[in-house]
């Protein structure tokens, strides 16, 4: 349900971007000091797609919530039949942290099509196998080993977002490389794949992984060790250079062509966004502004934090509308110190605002 407050906002910035004229040039919204970058680019030309008027109105709202939220953030957003995407610092590089994970699960799903693997197919994981931080599998593998199934370890990949689940299925289709070529093969653009779940958290915290860090408080024992400025300079290489990097407008086109089925079979398509739409993680993000009749499928990304301090805080998502309209939204909050509360109501602003939008039409 949309609290109150979101209601509230929602509602004034749709109204105060009711009466502009949609012949208004979108270079002219200003760039607010919260938000330091070039000059918004807001419309990208999608040829593929046919023609649609591009949404004044609510490329103004989306501004308005982008300017005001503190914090290095990237936007897009596009609708399935439209020929644009609106977008505040789309085309730049943001971490995207476990939303790399989608790039995983299609990856193994375009290897079951291609009949390489198989969802009911055997596999056993041992410690060794095991990442950091969230990993619940970690409790089914304990001291030995576990053995389940290519469709249990993508549920937990995707549905929870587990660690060792995703870089396990990750090496099943031949490791970071293979996602990369994948990637390239399907021409999505600009979206970088790093090397793991722990190596790529080992070098965000200023660490070279070691095998003992299997132990997640071996982790954060020698994580706390390093000092101020070894934290401060791992976290700002990151932040400048993410080697998990991806454009905000490259994962609003993956994400529509995902829902067109231009990327995998019918089935297989079906079997991802169910994933997608069952997730239990960030509630209170996109998911918490979206109205109820809406069909909604995402993946959450959220890293690390110092002092206050977060690289990295994702949703990217698929909105349908009662009426079949599908939206990409992808809001990417690479830098930030805003408090937890602030992130969702500025998350759940962005989602609701679209959905206001489509039912005004």
């Amino acid at each position: 349900m949309i609290g109150r407050v979101r209601i509230a906002l929602v509602a004034g910035v749709m109204a105060m971007t009711a009466c502009v004229s949609s012949q208004e040039t979108p270079s002219r919204i200003p760039t607010a000091a919260a938000q330091p970058s070039p000059a918004p680019r807001l419309v990208i030309s999608l040829p593929t797609l046919p023609q649609a008027p591009f949404p004044t109105a609510l490329a103004r709202a989306i501004h308005t919530l982008w300017a005001g939220f503190d914090g290095k953030t990237g936007i897009a957003i596009a609708r399935m039949d439209g020929n644009w995407v609106i977008h505040e610092r789309g085309d730049e590089l943001m971490p995207q942290q476990s939303v790399s994970k989608l790039w995983v699960a299609m990856a193994v799903m375009d290897a079951i099509d291609r009949g390489q693997l198989s969802l009911d197919q055997r596999v056993t994981l041992t410690r060794a196998d095991l990442t950091v931080f969230n990993q619940p599998i970690a409790a089914a593998i304990g001291e030995g080993s576990y053995t389940t199934t290519i469709a249990d370890l993508l549920d937990r990949q995707m549905r929870r977002s587990d660690n060792t689940a995703n870089d396990f299925l990750m090496r099943k289709v031949g490791g970071p490389q293979a996602i990369r070529n994948f990637i390239a093969a399907k021409g999505f653009g600009a979206i970088r794949f790093g090397p793991g779940e722990k190596y790529l958290q080992a070098k965000t915290a200023g660490l070279t992984w070691r095998p003992e860090y299997i132990d997640n408080q071996a982790f954060r024992d020698a994580r706390a060790k390093l000092s101020n400025e070894a934290r401060t300079a791992a976290m700002d290489a990151y932040i400048a250079d993410p080697p998990d990097g991806a454009s905000p407008i490259a994962i609003a086109r993956a994400l529509l062509r995902l829902k067109r089925g231009d990327i995998l079979s019918p089935s297989s398509t079906r079997y991802l966004l169910n994933l997608m739409s069952t997730s239990i993680t960030g509630p209170q993000r996109l998911h918490g502004g979206v109205p109820a009749g809406w069909q909604f499928a995402h993946k959450t990304g959220t890293g690390q934090e110092y002092k206050g301090r977060q690289a990295g805080f994702n949703d990217v998502a698929v909105l349908t509308a009662p009426d079949g309209t599908s939206y990409a939204v992808v809001v990417m909050i690479a830098d930030t110190r805003t408090p937890l509360p602030k992130r969702f109501e500025f998350m759940q602003g962005i989602s609701a605002t679209v959905a206001a939008y489509h039912q005004q039409q």
